[in-house]
């Protein structure tokens, strides 16, 4: 038997990537052909001939679908990686042609909706209105996950990733952290309250996996203490509504909001600051809008709202 070189096989393999990768995310040949919009049968026919061309099975029946041979999957899996570099590469073609159209996937911490992301976004398009946005919010470690895998372009979160060789990091703003305490708490009238005051009082954070718990673990333990976390959330307002119902003390970012009566704000003494930073793929072109984008957000051209100061570190 004559057999080809990988690269001609390979070669012969390339224009059915696309159905490959279809049938091995539905499991169906007839919700694949669907996706690709080619009738049923022209796709049963392109698999047989793949089939015979690599020398053995790609697909098996199963119930009233298909289900992948080991090396169907191996394929499958190849062709979704490559249709995903083709995918990334056309964008990036497009927006060189026309960077002014193009798209950004950013990603950012949930409080940072508020202010923050709306006004540098704002103040971006006031000069590039045909630019889109994607906009994904959730943990610093989902963001962060979502960054290496290639599915957000750029990411605001604190504290930045300093110790990630895949990843390009800059500080963008300063954000003041406060102790945030019930009315009737002791600690209500102060002026400032020192870390080391919060061991024994119970406390309420976020999740780990969230920057703002690693941060309150670590003031914690700069402190001398293990603390004693009364309740876990996954999102600043919620915890700031445990605190407001007198279940518990925080440490959360100053409201750029008024205050209701449910909660008291205190400085921290010395003073706590979180650095929210912008960070990127180290090693993979940005496309001209994500770049421009990351630019603008740098430059320091448009005001950050309220709560945030720029961080003047070199």
């Amino acid at each position: 038997m004559t057999y080809e070189s990988d690269d001609q096989l390979a070669a012969r393999l390339a224009p059915a990537l696309a159905l490959l990768a279809a049938v091995g995310e539905t499991g169906h040949v007839t919700r694949a052909a669907e996706l690709l919009a080619i009738p049923q049968p022209t796709a049963s026919r392109r698999l047989a001939a793949l089939s015979d061309l690599v020398g053995a099975p790609l697909v098996l029946p199963s119930g009233r679908g298909i289900r992948l041979t080991r090396a169907g999957r191996m394929l499958a899996a190849a062709s979704t990686r490559a249709l995903g570099a083709m995918t990334a590469a056309a964008r990036e073609v497009r927006e060189e042609i026309d960077p002014g159209s193009g798209r950004v996937v950013l990603g950012f911490l949930h409080l940072l909706g508020r202010t923050l992301v709306p006004s540098l976004i704002g103040g971006f398009r006031a000069g590039n209105p045909a630019i889109r946005f994607s906009l994904v919010q959730g943990s610093r470690q989902d963001m962060l996950r979502g960054l290496r895998e290639g599915e957000i372009d750029l990411v605001f979160a604190a504290p930045m990733p300093l110790d990630d060789p895949d990843l390009a990091s800059s500080p963008l703003a300063d954000q003041e952290l406060v102790l945030s305490v019930p009315p009737s708490h002791r600690f209500a009238a102060r002026k400032r309250v020192r870390a080391a005051e919060l061991a024994g009082e119970e406390l309420v954070t976020l999740e780990h996996g969230y920057g703002l718990r690693q941060i309150t673990d670590d003031l914690c333990a700069a402190a001398g203490f293990e603390p004693r976390i009364a309740f876990e959330g996954q999102e600043s307002e919620t915890v700031r509504g445990l605190v407001a119902a007198g279940l518990g003390v925080a440490v959360l970012p100053r409201s750029d909001q008024a205050l209701t009566g449910g909660v008291v704000e205190i400085p921290l003494s010395p003073a706590v600051y979180r650095t929210i930073g912008m960070s990127w793929p180290a090693q993979e072109r940005l496309t001209p809008a994500v770049r421009a984008f990351r630019d603008h957000a740098l430059s320091g051209r448009t005001p950050l709202g309220p709560g945030f100061r720029p961080n003047l570190a070199p």
